[in-house]
C-alpha cells in the first residue's frame, strides 16, 4: 500500500507575517521549539486535506447526533429503559476514550496513515452491525466497538494538525475545523430525522455505514502523511508511559485538559439528555428537535469563528477561555433555575435559549482547551492528544447515565450535570493553570 503520497514537506516558518512561531511571540502565546518546523501548504490538496481532517473530527457527531432523534424509538423497539438505551451512548463515548489512548501512541510510532486507515475499516463495519443488532445488550456492543474504532479518525485528526501548525496558527486552524465538523451536527439530526420519516432507527445506521466508507476512500486516496519517519517514536509501550507521565506532570497541561474534559461533559449532558428533555418534557417533534439542535450548532459554529477569526491573536488565550467557562456557568445557571421552577412554569423557548447560549459559548471553550496543551506538547502530539480526547470521553461518557437517573419527567438531573461539570471545569482551570500568571501559557513549556 502507498504512504498516500510523500509526506508533505517542511519549512522553517510560514504565513505572511513571518510564521506561527513569530506571531505566537507577539501575541502572548506558546510558540513551539525552534528546532520543530510548520510544514508548508500544499498547492491544491491543502484545502482538502483540511475537509478531511474536519470530516474526521465529525466522525463523534455523526455517530451521535443522527442517532438521537431515534433514541424514544430505540426505548420501544427493543423494549428497553431509556437509561439502558442511553448506555448505548455512554459506550460509543466510553470506545472512544479507551480507542484514542491507544491509537495516539501508535500514530507517533508509526505514522498517521496506517492506524487511521485501519481503524476506519473497523468503525464501518461496526456501524453495519449495529443497524442489525437485536437486542439493546449487542446494539451497546456494537457501539463500544464503533467507538473504539472511531477513535482514531479523533486523535489522528488532532495530532495531524499538531504537526501541520503551532501557536496562533494552530488555535485558528482548530477553529477552521470546528466550522467544518460543526456541520455534522447541524446536519446529523436533520438527516436523521428525516431518515424516520422513511425507515426505522436501523436505518440510521445504514447512512452513516455509506458516510464511513465514503470518508475512508477519502483518507485512502488523499490524505497524505504528516509524520516523517524521522520524527516517529521507535520505543516500545514503556517509552509510551513515559512521555504520558511527563506531559500529566505538566500542572498547566493538566489543568487544561482536565478544564476541557469537564467542560465536555456539560456538552455531552446536553447530547445525551436533550432528546427526551425536548420530547418528552417540552412536547418538541423529532424534526423540531432536529431543527433546534441544528440551531445550537449553528451558535457553536459562529463562536468558533469569533474565537479563530476576531479573538484568537488579539486576546490571550487564556482569557478567552476564562470568558467562555463563565458563560457556560451563566448559562447551565439558568437552566437549572428554569428546571427547579424559580420562574414558574418556563416553556420550550425559554429552555432552548439557555441551551443555544450554552452551546454556543463551547465553540470558545472547546478550540482554545485543545491548542494550549497541545501547545504544551514539543514531542508525542499523538500521545498529547489521545490524552485530550480520553479524559473528555471518559469524563463525557459518566455523565450519560447520570442525566438519566431521575427518569424521563425533568429537566433537572440535566441542568444539575452541566452546572456541576462547567463549575469543576472552571475550578481545573483557575486552581492548575494559573491563568492570571505571566508565563502559564506564554512560555510553552511541556514535553
Amino acid at each position: 500500500m502507498p504512504e498516500g503520497g510523500a509526506s508533505i514537506s517542511k519549512s522553517t516558518e510560514s504565513g505572511a507575517s513571518g510564521g506561527p512561531v513569530a506571531e505566537a511571540a507577539a501575541h502572548g502565546t506558546a510558540a513551539a521549539p525552534p528546532e520543530r518546523r510548520t510544514p508548508a501548504a500544499v498547492p491544491r490538496t491543502g484545502l482538502l486535506v483540511t475537509f478531511i481532517l474536519g470530516g474526521l473530527t465529525a466522525v463523534t457527531p455523526l455517530a451521535m447526533d443522527m442517532y438521537l432523534p431515534a433514541l424514544p424509538e430505540v426505548t420501544r423497539s427493543l423494549h428497553a429503559p431509556a437509561a439502558t438505551v442511553q448506555l448505548t451512548l455512554t459506550a460509543c463515548l466510553a470506545g472512544m476514550a479507551l480507542g484514542q489512548l491507544v491509537v495516539g501512541p501508535m500514530s507517533d510510532r508509526w505514522g498517521r496513515r496506517r492506524p487511521l486507515l485501519v481503524g476506519l475499516a473497523i468503525y464501518v463495519v461496526a456501524t453495519a452491525l449495529c443497524a442489525f443488532a437485536p437486542t439493546v445488550e449487542l446494539l451497546v456492543a456494537c457501539r463500544l466497538a464503533q467507538g473504539l474504532a472511531g477513535a482514531a479518525g479523533i486523535v489522528i485528526a488532532r495530532a495531524v494538525a499538531r504537526d501541520l501548525y503551532d501557536g496562533v496558527a494552530l488555535a485558528r486552524f482548530f477553529s477552521t475545523l470546528m466550522l467544518i465538523s460543526g456541520m455534522a451536527p447541524i446536519m446529523a439530526p436533520l438527516v436523521g430525522g428525516q431518515v424516520l420519516r422513511f425507515t426505522d432507527w436501523r436505518g440510521v445506521f445504514v447512512v452513516l455505514t455509506v458516510a464511513g466508507l465514503l470518508l475512508t476512500a477519502l483518507v485512502w486516496t488523499r490524505l497524505p502523511e504528516t509524520l516523517a519517519p524521522s520524527d516517529r517514536h521507535g520505543g516500545g509501550f514503556g517509552e509510551t508511559l513515559g512521555a504520558m507521565r511527563r506531559l500529566l506532570a505538566d500542572r498547566a497541561f493538566t489543568g487544561y485538559m482536565l478544564a476541557g474534559g469537564f467542560a465536555f461533559a456539560s456538552l455531552f449532558a446536553y447530547v445525551a439528555a436533550s432528546p427526551f428533555v425536548m420530547q418528552e418534557i417540552y412536547g418538541a417533534s423529532p424534526q423540531t428537535f432536529s431543527l433546534l439542535f441544528g440551531l445550537n450548532s449553528i451558535g457553536l459554529m459562529i463562536m468558533g469563528q469569533v474565537n479563530g477569526k476576531i479573538l484568537v491573536g488579539r486576546v490571550r488565550l487564556d482569557k478567552v477561555l476564562g470568558i467562555g467557562l463563565a458563560v457556560v456557568v451563566a448559562a447551565a445557571t439558568a437552566l437549572l433555575l428554569m428546571s427547579l421552577g424559580v420562574f414558574g412554569e418556563v416553556g420550550l423557548v425559554p429552555v432552548a435559549a439557555a441551551l443555544f447560549v450554552l452551546m454556543s459559548s463551547m465553540g470558545i471553550v472547546m478550540p482554545n482547551t485543545q491548542t494550549l496543551p497541545l501547545m504544551r506538547a514539543r514531542q508525542a502530539a499523538g500521545s498529547a492528544s489521545a490524552l485530550l480526547g480520553t479524559t473528555s470521553f471518559l469524563i463525557g461518557a459518566m455523565a450519560s447515565p447520570l442525566v438519566g437517573i431521575a427518569g424521563e419527567d425533568t429537566a433537572v438531573p440535566m441542568a444539575v450535570v452541566q452546572l456541576a461539570s462547567a463549575l469543576v471545569a472552571t475550578a481545573c482551570f483557575l486552581g492548575m493553570c494559573r491563568p492570571w500568571k505571566s508565563g502559564t501559557s506564554e512560555k510553552g513549556g511541556g514535553v
